[in-house]
């Protein structure tokens, strides 16, 4: 795995998918990103808050960059192609331009993710399935792993809209991972109180909450059929109604051996249970039956399932004012789950910077990308206060995208020049019209001042006059002014 090839801290102002092409392979260990939702709608900062003067506009249109895009995207991942291309279908041209955008930005992503790293894609349910399967096409269906379903809101009428529908409370996360072996720390929610109350229902002398849990097991494992045994009285019969009669013995009380019920074994050895005696965690039934006592303050919740009704949108002090605020509690969730300390996050849609607060909070390293220069100034506001105003000189702002490290010592561009007049037979990759060798240049398919290399996967040849014509244009931009 390459070592990333930017400082920790990191912040650019600009284009995502210039950075991401900068970028070294493999260098990321945890994606999130919030990006439009193709919403339809301008959302904007109010006058006064920290985020003043923030908007975006998030409506997409078919353009002749896009249909570009497009047909270079059936060359590379015809699935994908295939999505785009009945989403255009079922949905519309605003649709397809849309996940074209996603598109090749999520294929940088893709490469820049570690082999053990996880994505998590933000959205709702406007393109969340047309998303679902971009994701699936592009990093794999068996690397999907969860839908999380966010509950955002409480309940409300969506009938101001003029709809006959459900209230829309929720969003989606789309959780995959770079392979089949990926970071993963388990995380538990508290227990609902109605749990607690049916399961945890007795309590010690010192008032702790516990419940019973069964010391017997189906199949044998060693020293598991002995004999248990708890005092009662002397003579007569075994009393049911004399409940307490081993919990304080009396003088001339003896014992009495309790065997494993119904065929069962002792699920422990008789060291252990007697550890479990001294320890004060076992409770007795009235027949004499122990069972183990397991306190609730020393489980750790329930494990963490997708549907997240517990985190409530960011309210108070919290919110910035930025029209797409996520709470600090979600992101924190997914960061602890994914990643571990010294791991880097990366979220090339930063907006007002939760993502990058909340891996700051955890040790984790950071970078981001947003297309306002606002960004900058949110990161710097919301991590100098949340350091408690402690020496901090900011994020680390480049004015240029990276340059990768990790392609090795490349020759020079131009010694690929004979290998692409045979490769291509002699024919400009612009005009497809056949040319004499002498009047053909090597030229970047994706310039490298928007993050192209000298790789040869990124050469072409062009004859002279298509060479000048594209100047610093990608070929997708170029082709689109014909």
């Amino acid at each position: 795995m390459a070592k990333a090839n930017f400082a920790n801290e990191t912040v650019w102002t600009g284009d995502c998918l210039h950075v991401l092409r900068g970028m070294n392979s493999a260098c990321v260990d945890l994606i999130y990103l919030d990006p439009p939702f193709n919403s339809n709608r301008t959302y904007e900062a109010p006058i006064g808050s920290q985020a003043a003067g923030a908007s975006f506009k998030d409506a997409w249109t078919l353009d002749d960059v896009d249909v570009c895009e497009h047909g270079e995207l059936a060359d590379r991942n015809p699935a994908a192609y295939s999505v785009i291309e009945a989403a255009r279908q079922a949905h519309g041209k605003g649709m397809q331009s849309y996940l074209i955008f996603m598109a090749v930005r999520l294929t940088e992503l893709q490469r820049v993710l570690r082999p053990t790293g996880s994505i998590y894609l933000h959205c709702d349910t406007t393109a969340g399935h047309y998303l679902k399967l971009l994701m699936d096409s592009l990093f794999g269906r068996a690397n999907f792993r969860t839908d999380i379903v966010w509950k955002r809101g409480s309940a409300h009428s969506d009938a101001k809209q003029g709809r006959r529908q459900h209230g829309r409370i929720h969003d989606l996360i789309l959780y995959y991972t770079a392979g089949a072996k990926w970071t993963w720390n388990p995380v538990h929610t508290p227990y609902d109180r109605e749990y607690v109350e049916a399961f945890y229902r007795h309590a010690d002398e010192s008032g702790r909450r516990y419940r019973k849990d069964n010391l017997t097991a189906a199949k044998p494992g060693g020293d598991t059929k002995y004999e248990w045994r708890v005092k009662r009285e002397g003579s007569g019969p075994w009393k049911a109604d004399l409940a307490d009669e081993w919990r304080n013995p009396v003088e001339g009380w003896e014992y009495r051996g309790i065997p494993p019920y119904n065929g069962r074994y002792w699920a422990y050895s008789w060291d252990k249970m007697r550890g479990f005696a001294l320890a004060g965690r076992l409770a007795y039934a009235k027949t004499g039956m122990p069972s183990y006592k397991r306190y609730l303050d020393e489980m750790p919740g329930v494990p963490l399932q997708d549907l997240w009704a517990d985190i409530p949108i960011a309210l108070g002090k919290e919110r910035v004012g930025y029209p797409t605020q996520k709470p600090l509690a979600l992101l924190d969730r997914i960061i602890r789950a994914s990643s571990n300390e010294g791991d880097w996050v990366f979220d090339p849609f930063c907006g007002c910077a939760t993502a990058l607060v909340a891996a700051d909070r955890l040790k984790r390293k950071w970078a981001g990308v947003d297309l306002s220069p606002l960004a900058v100034k949110l990161v710097d506001a919301r991590i100098a206060s949340d350091r408690g105003q402690l020496p901090w000189g900011g994020a680390v702002t480049p004015d240029a995208p990276p340059k990768r490290t990790d392609l090795g010592d490349l020759p020079n561009y131009r010694t690929h020049r004979h290998r692409l007049y045979g490769e291509q037979e002699g024919v400009c990759a612009g005009c497809d019209t056949h040319f004499p060798f002498r009047v053909m240049d090597v030229d970047h398919i994706l310039p490298r001042a928007k993050g192209g290399t000298d790789h040869p996967d990124n050469l072409q040849l062009l004859c002279s006059g298509c060479n000048r014509s594209k100047g610093a244009k990608t070929m997708a931009e170029w082709r689109a002014a014909q």
